[in-house]
C-alpha cells in the first residue's frame, strides 16, 4: 500500500545510512577572506522575497512527508516552525492524500498550523490530472513537480516510463493558477533540461543535486535485488555543479538543495547564484527528536 511506503521511506531515511558516497562539490568552494570588510554584522538582512512572499530567510524546508499517518505530526511540527519563522514549507507527494480521503489530514495539518507561511505542494511530472486537486488541498502558494526517474527505476515496482514529461509540466503550469515549481529529488538538473523547463512556462527550479540523500540508496533498503540500487548509488550532479549550470542557464530563480548542511553550504550556494536553499533530511531527523530539535537547527542555521 502506498502509506506503508510513504512510511518506510521516513524511517529508513531517519534509521539508514541513505548519503550518497560522492559529495556536493561545496568543500571545494571557498570564499575570499576580506580582512576590510566594512561590514556590521548586526545590519545584516537574510529576508527575501524569491517567491513573491517576504520570508525571514532564503532557507527552505525542502518537500519531506505527507500520505501515512505518522506524517501528520511531522508535518504539523514543521507547519510550527515555519509559521514562527516564516520560512517556505514543501510537502512530499500529495497523490497518496488525493487518492485515498483518509490520508488528506497529513498534508491539511501543515495551513491549519501555518495559516500564513509559504506552503509548496507536490506532484509528479505525469500526473497533470492530480494538480488542481494539489493546490487546493494546501491552499498552496506554489505548486512543486517533482523528478524521480533514478528513484522509479529502483523502486519496487517503479514507474519506468518517462515520456511526455515536459508536455505535461507545460499542460500543468498553464492548468493552476499559482506558479510552479520543477524540482528534482537528489540527482540534480543539467543546463539544458534547466532551459526546457523556462521555455515550458515554470517560475522556479530547484535543482536539489547530489550529495544529499540518495533516492537510490533509500530504494536500495527495500529491493530484493540490491544490485542496480549499489550500481546507482551514487549517480547525479553535485548539488554545486548543478547551482551553477542552472543558475548560469536560465533566468527565473532557482533553490539550491540536495545535502546541504550548514549555514556555510548555503552562503555558497548563493554565492554561485542561488536565490534560496533547500534542505530536507535535517529536518525529519529533528522531527523525530521533537519540536526543540528543530527549532534549534533553524536558529543554528540562520543564527538569529
Amino acid at each position: 500500500m502506498i502509506q506503508d511506503r510513504k512510511l518506510e521511506h521516513l524511517n529508513i531515511c531517519n534509521e539508514k545510512d541513505v548519503a550518497y558516497k560522492k559529495t556536493t562539490g561545496f568543500e571545494n568552494i571557498e570564499f575570499v577572506h576580506r580582512a576590510l570588510c566594512e561590514v556590521n554584522k548586526s545590519d545584516i538582512d537574510i529576508s527575501t522575497e524569491v517567491f513573491s512572499k517576504k520570508l525571514d530567510s532564503p532557507l527552505f524546508i525542502s518537500a519531506i512527508t505527507g500520505g501515512h499517518p505518522f506524517s501528520e505530526k511531522i508535518n504539523k511540527e514543521l507547519a510550527l516552525v515555519s509559521e514562527e519563522f516564516n520560512i517556505g514549507l514543501g510537502l512530499g507527494s500529495q497523490r497518496a492524500g488525493i487518492e485515498h480521503s483518509e490520508l488528506n489530514s497529513t498534508y491539511t495539518v501543515t495551513r491549519q498550523y501555518a495559516p500564513n507561511a509559504l506552503l509548496v505542494g507536490n506532484i509528479g511530472a505525469p500526473q497533470m490530472e492530480l494538480a488542481e486537486s494539489a493546490v487546493d488541498m494546501i491552499d498552496a502558494d506554489i505548486l512543486a513537480i517533482h523528478l524521480n526517474p533514478l528513484q522509479e527505476s529502483i523502486q519496487p515496482g517503479g514507474d519506468l516510463n518517462a515520456k511526455g514529461f515536459i508536455d505535461s509540466i507545460g499542460v500543468i503550469s498553464d492548468l493552476v493558477n499559482v506558479p510552479v515549481m520543477v524540482k528534482e529529488t537528489g540527482a540534480g538538473i543539467c543546463c539544458e533540461d534547466a532551459l526546457a523547463l523556462q521555455r515550458a512556462g515554470v517560475s522556479f527550479i530547484d535543482v536539489e543535486g547530489a550529495g544529499g540523500t540518495s533516492w537510490a540508496a533509500v530504494e536500495t533498503y527495500r529491493a530484493e535485488d540490491k544490485y542496480l540500487g549499489y550500481e546507482f548509488w551514487d549517480w547525479g550532479i553535485p548539488t554545486a555543479v548543478s547551482t551553477v549550470e542552472v543558475c548560469s542557464t536560465v533566468d527565473i530563480p532557482v533553490i539550491s538543495s540536495g545535502g546541504i548542511r550548514s549555514g556555510l553550504d548555503a552562503a555558497k550556494a548563493i554565492a554561485l547564484g542561488a536565490d534560496a536553499v533547500g534542505m530536507a533530511l535535517p529536518f525529519l531527523k529533528s522531527a523525530y527528536l521533537g519540536h526543540d530539535s528543530i527549532i534549534n537547527l533553524i536558529i543554528i542555521l540562520t543564527n538569529l
